[in-house]
């Protein structure tokens, strides 16, 4: 839901009833992660997506009927030979949709509006909803912020939202979005219930160190990946704002001593375009020793292992330098400042999200790699046959 919050945040301080179809869990092919939405006003208007238009129709008929009945409802769509090709979604995917209604005077109204509010700002927040539990549970929202304040009611066992609050949060300082079991009575007790935990973050950072041609290039590929990209150089007849307009910022300062004062988590990704010895050994002796999720380093070959050595000199031990990746990006043979972006790009994604980067004609790695589908449950589910 809440990556369609600034078109959903517009509804909501408009005063208009929407429903939203969100994602709960995903298995084999489907295209669409846990958090990814659809919603629909009460004009008929769409927005968003759960499927890349393989199950939209039918998807858009369920937020119709949660409008006008107000109840919430989970629904599997899986593949089935009979009914793959009438429906359109052949993959052979297994997604399951929780459908919310968010109407004027419902209880979770003014939640649902403080969450979109809050991720349209580009504020931290996360949202935790049941979807697999009582139906009269099923749907309400819990608003967390990053200083464990938490608002709102799941509507169950007074520990419950203590437990969820505290689940929800621990998702949220981690970034992610995606499921937990927990008790209906707090804790581990009660009868099991499926959260979802929904967390919007601020972007993740990409800092480029060193202002040359090929900076440019992956400046732009950064943007389109949404991240927050920042562009440091030493030599301010470089490093200027017109030489990188799309960039969010450029730092005009030693990389070393940049690195040291600015802020990374462990999503920030470290591209050091430099190839030179007397900014890439001080930056990397101190980048290879953060908690970032990436650090790649341009040169040669040669550069390489002489780049090595000179680190290994400055004290750098061979567990430190394995976090390295150097010649920096994928091998596609790139010669382009653009394409030499692209590797970059696609090394960036494949670390981030556990691929292999090898080619998928012929292989036999999954498409995906997610994790399995959550158990379907039988309170307020009701069970499709569609791929």
């Amino acid at each position: 839901m809440l990556d369609i919050a600034e078109q959903l945040n517009r509804w909501a301080e408009q005063g208009r009833d929407f429903a939203v179809a969100t994602v709960v869990a995903v298995g084999g092919s489907a295209p669409r992660q846990p958090g990814a939405a659809l919603a629909v006003d009460g004009e008929g208007t769409a927005i968003g997506s759960v499927s890349g238009g393989c199950v939209e129709g039918a998807v858009y008929e369920l937020c119709r009927q949660a409008l006008e009945d107000g109840e919430s409802v989970l629904e599997r769509f899986g593949y089935s030979d009979e009914d793959a090709f009438s429906v359109g979604l052949t993959c052979g995917g297994i997604i399951d949709i929780l459908v919310t209604p968010v109407r004027a005077g419902d209880p979770g109204r003014e939640m649902f509006a403080a969450a979109l509010s809050a991720a349209a700002a580009g504020d931290a927040a996360a949202v935790a909803r049941i979807t697999d539990g009582p139906a009269g549970l099923m749907g309400r929202p819990l608003l967390v912020r990053p200083d464990g304040t938490v608002r709102g009611s799941l509507g169950g066992h007074p520990e419950l939202d203590r437990t969820a609050g505290a689940e929800a949060r621990a998702m949220l300082d981690a970034g992610r979005t995606g499921t937990v079991v927990i008790g209906e009575e707090g804790s581990r007790c009660g009868q099991p219930l499926t959260l979802l935990v929904e967390s919007t973050v601020p972007a993740p950072r990409m800092i480029v160190f060193g202002a040359v041609d090929f900076a440019s290039a992956l400046v732009r590929i950064g943007k389109f990946l949404g991240y927050h990209v920042t562009v440091c150089d030493a030599r301010p007849v470089f490093a200027t704002a017109a030489r990188f307009p799309e960039a969010d910022e450029v730092v005009v300062e030693w990389p070393h001593r940049y690195l040291e004062s600015t802020r990374v988590d462990g999503r920030t990704v470290l591209c050091v375009l430099t190839h030179d010895a007397k900014f890439d050994v001080p930056l990397l002796r101190l980048a290879l020793r953060l908690p970032v999720g990436y650090i790649g380093a341009m040169g040669s070959r040669r550069t390489h292992e002489d780049r090595n050595r000179r680190l290994r000199e400055a004290g750098v031990t061979e567990l430190e330098l394995a976090r390295l990746r150097s010649p920096i990006g994928l091998d596609l043979g790139a010669r382009s400042p653009e394409e030499t972006a692209l590797s970059i790009a696609a090394e960036i994604v494949a670390s981030r999200r556990g691929g292999t980067g090898v080619s998928l004609t012929g292989a036999h790695t999954p498409i995906h790699h997610d994790g399995p589908v959550a158990p379907v449950g039988p309170a307020g589910r009701r069970i499709g046959s569609v791929a």
